[in-house]
């Protein structure tokens, strides 16, 4: 018998290889600050915020990072605070890994045709652009997996916390409440080591941002995700209900009770 017979194996697979995808995928397009109002065609906001003027700029891996922070939460009810542990390491060290490729490819030689074919689509070096927006610095690095691992580690003790005392009731309470408080620290301090503390320590990473810059897209991040999790709730519900139909009902309850060991 396969070790991938089990339910519960494929599972953690699933959900795990899931959860991994979009956490490497969302640092990777994380590089990239869209306007949220003139992507879906409306007038930017404008706000004051410690003297700069806030409107919806956000990196782009706030598309994926609620969906982790909800895997999150699954994971976390199913399997427990070992198997989203686990899952949290993994991610950061394949993280790492991904960027550590990337360097790799960054410092081989390009050939020349493939600079030249660029050319054609008013791209004038291939070679830079694939430097600039692949080759994040250090303290990009640095504050992505920070803030990943402490939004992570705290999602997981407020879910545990709001279970205890709610019981099996109240799903959107611990998922969607967790969700939100962890994802206030991970949109803050991502940002703040990466654009305002890094540079002003390492010279070679760039200009650093002012703090009322660093605050705006802060800001912004949050609210995003604050409203796409809150919209996600019914989400939760909808997979909890497909995980426990695949599972049965006898070993859903099981996993649910030792998860909470």
């Amino acid at each position: 018998m396969s070790f991938l017979d089990g339910k519960c194996t494929r599972l953690f697979l699933i959900l795990g290889g899931f959860f991994v995808a979009n956490a490497i995928v969302a640092e990777v397009i994380g590089v990239k600050i869209f306007s949220l109002e003139k992507t879906i065609g409306i007038a930017p906001v404008e706000l004051n915020i410690l003297g700069e003027n806030f409107s919806f700029n956000l990196t782009a891996g706030v598309l994926l990072w609620p969906v982790v922070f909800v895997m999150t939460d699954i994971i976390n009810e199913y399997f427990g605070i070992k198997g989203v542990r686990f899952l949290s390491f993994m991610a950061a060290i394949l993280i790492a890994y991904t960027f550590i490729i990337f360097q790799g490819a960054i410092h081989l030689t390009p050939a020349g045709f493939w600079v030249g074919n660029y050319g054609n689509q008013n791209i004038q070096n291939a070679d830079d652009a694939y430097r600039v927006i692949l080759g994040q610095g250090s303290w990009i690095i640095i504050g992505s997996l920070t803030a990943f691992l402490l939004g992570q580690f705290l999602d997981v003790f407020i879910f545990h916390r709001i279970k205890k005392i709610t019981g099996e009731k109240a799903v959107w309470l611990r998922a969607t409440g967790s969700t939100v408080i962890s994802q206030f620290i991970d949109s803050f301090v991502v940002l703040f080591i990466a654009f305002y503390i890094g540079p002003r320590v390492s010279q070679n990473q760039g200009m650093p941002w002012g703090l009322g810059l660093v605050m705006t897209i802060c800001v912004g991040n949050y609210i995003y995700k604050f409203i796409i999790a809150v919209l996600m709730t019914p989400v939760i519900y909808l997979v909890h209900s497909i995980i426990d139909k695949y599972l049965g009902r006898g070993l859903a309850a099981t996993m649910k009770r030792e998860a909470m060991l």
